[in-house]
């Protein structure tokens, strides 16, 4: 359980300054260069777990890298490479401080929401009549605004955002064109692993030519909630739970013991057994989603191991 990168404090040659996300550590290095660690880290309404999952930040940065493989022809994206199974390299971007956040079904967030009798979601109207897990009937979208560490992230509408000056009409425009135009490609893809792409969230940034490009992570397990095709429509009419692909197993897991991040509560004790079966659920996750084996890197000692993979790559670089 001590083998998982949680906390690096690394100093890597040309840094400039470094972020720390509530997964990835990003640093900033010369010549407009991004350097992102998908550390073991797991989040869940905004906290931060105690402890590390195993394999966690190799499958997240994994299934990234596919998935900006396999968009990249309909939306640009930061990716350069990939030297290290945790680390991503690519063109330092401005962020938008929004999550355009997609959703194809009424779950999770929603969900909720739709159970306090909410119709209206970041300004957009859900459908009466529907229960958990139900299919809107196009796919709504939901933005966020992106929290500073510590914080919770907010819905938000689009004419508030647009109100507030957080994006241009323009800029906008173009975030929601993208969102829909990967959501679709998301959905193709997971239908032929026999999933359903269910809701998922992209984060946009601005290069310094000031093109849009799509940052950070995209379909994995973190930001994204998939349900198994097979089976949907029965579990659907019998009123059963949806079974499903994403984190909302831990989620779940931290409602029933008492905890959804809110003000005086405490994170349950995790003990290593439970640890091991969320990693062993990620490994699950990361081969339905990819159709491929996960295999495991040597995790005998990251850190070193991360140094040496990224200062090599620089070195050929040059």
């Amino acid at each position: 359980m001590n083998n998982t990168i949680t906390k690096p404090q690394f100093n890597f040659t040309g840094q400039k300054k470094v972020y720390h996300g509530k997964v990835r550590e990003v640093y900033t290095l010369e010549n407009d260069i991004l350097l992102m660690i998908a550390t073991d880290r797991l989040s869940a309404f905004d906290v931060v777990m105690p402890k590390g999952i195993p394999y966690k930040g190799q499958i997240l940065n994994q299934i990234a890298t596919q998935m900006m493989r396999d968009t990249e022809d309909i939306v640009p994206n930061w990716l350069i490479a990939t030297p290290d199974p945790n680390v991503a390299i690519g063109e330092a971007c401005e962020p938008f401080m929004v999550e355009m956040v997609i959703r194809g079904y009424m779950s999770g967030h929603a969900a909720r929401e739709y159970k306090a009798g909410k119709r209206i979601l970041c300004g957009v109207a859900m459908p009466e009549g529907m229960i958990e897990n139900d299919k809107f009937p196009s796919p709504i979208i939901t933005p966020a605004t992106k929290a500073e560490a510590g914080d919770h992230d907010e819905d938000i509408s689009r004419e508030d955002i647009l109100k507030r000056g957080i994006v241009t009409e323009e800029d906008y425009l173009v975030l929601e064109e993208y969102t829909r135009k990967l959501f679709q490609r998301g959905t193709e893809i997971a239908a032929n692993r026999g999933l359903i792409l269910v809701d998922t969230k992209y984060e946009f940034g601005k290069t310094k030519e000031g093109k849009i490009v799509l940052i950070d992570e995209i379909h994995t397990p973190d930001s994204s909630r998939y349900f198994y095709a097979d089976g949907y429509e029965d579990r659907q009419l019998k009123g059963d739970s949806q079974k499903q692909l994403s984190k909302e197993f831990v989620r779940q897991w931290l409602i029933e013991n008492g905890f959804q991040g809110l003000e005086g509560q405490e994170v349950p004790f995790m003990s290593d057994a439970y640890i091991k079966t969320v990693s062993e659920r990620y490994i699950e996750l990361y081969e339905n989603i990819t159709g491929e084996t996960f295999v495991k890197a040597d995790v005998s000692n990251i850190d070193n191991r991360i140094v040496e993979n990224v200062e090599t790559y620089f070195k050929i670089k040059k």
